[in-house]
């Protein structure tokens, strides 16, 4: 395998972790020209606490049994010792199974270099993540275009339970998945209803609401027990050593009682990091299928290859 080869599966490794590590996290536009003004009608009136809680119920109901949508995301990283910019995805998303077809454009990571393609095509199906190397390196490469990352199988190759277990709790938790967002918002303490605006020329109703790390790891539910008590205070420890301060979601419902954006930000020392995703076409079928086995390249296989070649190499 060629150094070109190599390169081109590192960028494409890279569109593939940015998508995991976007799923498993979850500013707006210019739609405040949408507000209604103080007074203009009941509509625009202020939400009581109960008529908040109501409609993001409703929302969390109505998104958990539609369990697919199409997505337009947009992610912007601060910079830091990684790099920053933005990220953009579209495609389609389900999360009851948890599975991903997007389209990862990589002009905009900060580790694609100037001979990256221009997009990669990243799909989630079953644990496993796969990414498109193109056509090009498929050459170099007996046909296989697609490199598979089995999370599952990575773990336990590990061979440490606490790498098993922070692995495979970090699958359950990977598709963003906007009903359980909605769900930590309602958690929010000050969690406020903003006012009415138009998003995509669909009118919504803008909430926000802050979470802090302790608050966010209580109120999901994935994480129940995959940590001790110790090792949740160590975890919390480490996530503040790196700066991350908290978290603050805004969701934008449409009349229809579906989300129609969301934005979560992620407070660190360098910045907030933003994810603003579009969601359209509730319960789309997300007929999401894994590459042909013969066109795919295993993770796990190309390491080994590394380790043939020799540490020096």
């Amino acid at each position: 395998m060629g150094m070109a080869v190599w390169k081109r599966a590192g960028v494409c490794l890279t569109a593939a972790a940015v998508v995991a590590g976007v799923a498993g996290c979850q500013g707006g536009d210019s739609d405040e020209g949408g507000k209604k003004k103080a007074g203009g009608s009941a509509e625009s009136a202020v939400q009581s606490q109960t008529e908040m809680t109501k409609v993001l119920q409703a929302a969390f109901k109505n998104t958990s049994e539609a369990k697919s949508s199409k997505v337009r995301m947009t992610m912007t990283m601060p910079a830091g010792p990684g790099g920053g910019g933005t990220m953009e995805m579209s495609g389609v998303q389900g999360w009851d199974p948890a599975v991903m077809d997007v389209t990862v454009k990589n002009s905009a990571l900060s580790a694609a270099g100037p001979d990256a393609p221009e997009q990669t095509r990243v799909i989630m199906l079953d644990g496993v993540l796969y990414s498109d190397m193109g056509a090009e390196q498929a050459a170099e490469m007996d046909g296989k275009r697609w490199m598979k990352m089995d999370f599952g199988a990575m773990a336990e190759a590990s061979g440490d339970p606490a790498v098993q277990k922070q692995m495979t709790g970090g699958m359950e938790n990977m598709n963003q998945d906007p009903s359980q967002q909605l769900a930590l918002l309602l958690e929010s303490k000050s969690l406020k209803h903003v006012g009415p605006e138009k998003v995509d020329g669909v009118r919504t109703q803008h909430y926000k609401g802050t979470l802090s790390i302790e608050e966010m790891l209580d109120a999901n539910k994935g994480f129940d027990g995959m940590f001790t008590a110790e090792e949740r205070e160590q975890l919390v420890a480490n996530m503040k050593k790196t700066g991350l301060k908290g978290y603050d979601t805004e969701v934008w419902v449409n009349e229809d009682n579906y989300p129609a954006k969301m934005v979560v930000g992620m407070q660190m020392s360098e910045g907030t990091m933003k994810m603003t995703t579009h969601y359209s076409d509730y319960g789309a079928a997300a007929e999401v299928e894994a590459p042909p086995a013969k066109d795919t390249l295993d993770f796990m296989e190309m390491i080994k290859g590394l380790e043939e070649l020799g540490a020096g190499a």
